[in-house]
């Protein structure tokens, strides 16, 4: 069963482009669902639309097999029971923790005693101590006032959750910690949830659903070991991830490229085009005595587990990157020979040239690379 459909959204604010351009998006009961994009794509307008606080041009939302909205008629927000956790929590200042979650009770701004206990409850639910009920937003730290947060909005048993950005605010690992303490209370509690965030690795882990959007439209929705093995165009590729694209010919089974011979997925498009690859599919071995390589080691970046090896492949201009683990990483100026794990991802080269970069088609294959695809997008 659906707990959510958006059904051919689309929604303008004055004369241009439409922010949303005919979204459709069917969340199942009790999963959840990311829907990242740059900023300025229309996924926080997308989310304000499901909550109420927009009304769309044309369209509908259903919750729960309820029509919330449609042509004519808009069923005001605090009628929907939705939850919605905004990125900065937006607690009371000059109110406990245990009022801020009360007044998700519907008790006003007191916690009356028989809000006590549900308030435990609540705080239990997001791995906060009860005694946490006494103290003030400002005595906790960023991570925990989220986790208030969404308690407050738990409270009122909503039939779907809204997060809108809610970790940006915060610092790289406190932010890994928050997600991952959100998913597990969603998760526990069966909850339907939608996650908005311009950060592909806080989507790809955080939801059974990803939804990658530009420009008012989604470009993929799928599973997030699919959109990101199986990218649907070149912005989506780029977007959710580092990409090595080689100029290819591409036959049913394999490409030929400056690679040499690599097998392409499965219905791969055939004829001249490109072919992609994840750095991570990529094994750079220093060659051994008398073996002359396949590249030369341009640039290395040390990220503590992993490198980020810059080569120049022999026959290109331009240089391709490889991801390794930093243990006996080669070092600049190493030759290296590369090895392909894995299938590539196949684009025609009519896919190339609608993202802004046609692939060469000539005799000896070139390298392109992701940040022209996404800047011409």
């Amino acid at each position: 069963m659906s707990r959510l459909v958006v059904d051919q959204v689309r929604k303008s604010f004055g004369p241009g482009a439409p922010v949303l351009d005919g979204i459709g998006l069917d969340v199942a009961d009790g999963t959840a669902t990311a829907v990242v994009g740059s900023s300025g794509c229309g996924k926080t307008t997308l989310l304000r639309v499901i909550a109420g606080f927009e009304h769309p041009d044309s369209g509908s939302v259903t919750i729960g097999g309820e029509t919330v909205t449609r042509e004519g008629f808009s069923l005001p927000a605090h009628r929907r029971r939705i939850g919605y956790v905004a990125q900065d929590g937006a607690l009371f200042p000059h109110l406990t923790v245990g009022q801020n979650i009360a007044y998700g009770l519907g008790g006003g701004f007191g916690a009356s005693r028989k809000h006590r206990r549900h308030v435990a409850e609540l705080l239990d639910m997001v791995s906060l101590d009860p005694s946490y009920a006494d103290r003030r937003p400002h005595q906790l730290s960023g991570g925990q006032q989220q986790r208030v947060a969404l308690a407050r909005a738990m409270a009122r048993k909503p039939a779907l959750m809204l997060l809108d950005e809610p970790f940006s605010a915060l610092d790289t690992g406190l932010r890994a910690a928050t997600r991952q303490a959100v998913a597990e209370t969603l998760r526990a509690a069966g909850m339907t949830s939608i996650l908005v965030t311009h950060d592909q690795e806080e989507a790809l882990s955080f939801a059974d659903q990803v939804a990658v959007m530009c420009s008012g439209r989604f470009t993929q929705v799928g599973t997030p070991e699919q959109v990101y093995a199986e990218p649907a165009d070149l912005f989506t590729a780029g977007f959710l991830g580092d990409t090595v694209l080689l100029d290819a010919s591409i036959g049913p089974v394999t490409a030929e490229t400056l690679l040499g011979r690599i097998p392409v997925q499965d219905n791969a498009p055939t004829g001249q085009g490109a072919i992609m690859l994840r750095p991570e599919q990529l094994l750079a071995h220093a060659t051994a005595a008398g073996d002359a390589g396949s590249a030369t080691v341009r640039a290395l970046e040390f990220r503590g587990a992993d490198v980020m090896l810059t080569l120049d492949l022999d026959g290109s201009p331009e240089p391709i990157q490889v991801r390794r683990v930093s243990v006996g990483a080669p070092a600049v100026g190493d030759r290296v020979d590369l090895e392909v794990l894995g299938a590539a991802v196949a684009f025609t080269s009519e896919q190339c040239a609608a993202a802004g970069r046609a692939p060469r088609n000539g005799a000896a294959p070139g390298v392109f690379t992701v940040p022209d695809v996404v800047s011409a997008v």
